[in-house]
């Protein structure tokens, strides 16, 4: 996905509520990342289920959170999602990544990359993939879901090799 609409994402979320920003970075939404950075609005962490759990604090605070993550890492948290975030309805929007999305990504991430859909759907976890056009429609998405106090996933495509 492009610079111009990754910024906007970061933007459009942090103008309509959404205070913190915690994950693992991908390259994948490194102008999304980066903008955060640049606001110093964003809390790096070593693994996506640390990333989970900062999250859940903040939500117990009451202050609405993002997740960002690479498919890979979602896979990691599974058990994190399915044990904390699920069962206890904690209203998490999940950026993800999607690397393996084309043939042409690195070898290691395309098995994940073909099954990502199928396991978000297998875990009930609602999702839209963020294209071009309906960006802003899938982010006010997200913020109504984290305000009826559902967990969900937005997710941008890996577009092309770097």
């Amino acid at each position: 996905m492009d610079e111009r609409i990754q910024r906007s994402l970061y933007d459009y979320f942090k103008k309509n509520g959404i205070k913190n920003f915690v994950g693992v970075p991908d390259s994948t939404m490194k102008f999304f990342i980066d903008q955060g950075l640049s606001e110093k609005n964003v809390i790096i962490t070593t693994r996506e289920e640390e990333a989970i759990g900062i999250g859940t604090g903040f939500i117990l605070s009451k202050s609405p959170t993002l997740i960002f993550m690479q498919n890979a890492g979602f896979g990691n948290s599974i058990s994190t999602i399915t044990s904390l975030v699920q069962l206890y309805n904690i209203p998490l929007i999940f950026l993800i990544g999607w690397r393996g999305y084309l043939k042409n990504d690195a070898p290691e991430h395309l098995g994940f990359g073909k099954i990502q859909n199928d396991l978000l759907e297998l875990l009930s976890l609602q999702y839209k993939v963020i294209t071009k056009l309906n960006w802003k429609k899938s982010c006010e998405w997200a913020i109504k879901n984290i305000k009826k106090g559902n967990p969900c996933v937005l997710i941008i495509r890996r577009e092309h090799h770097e």
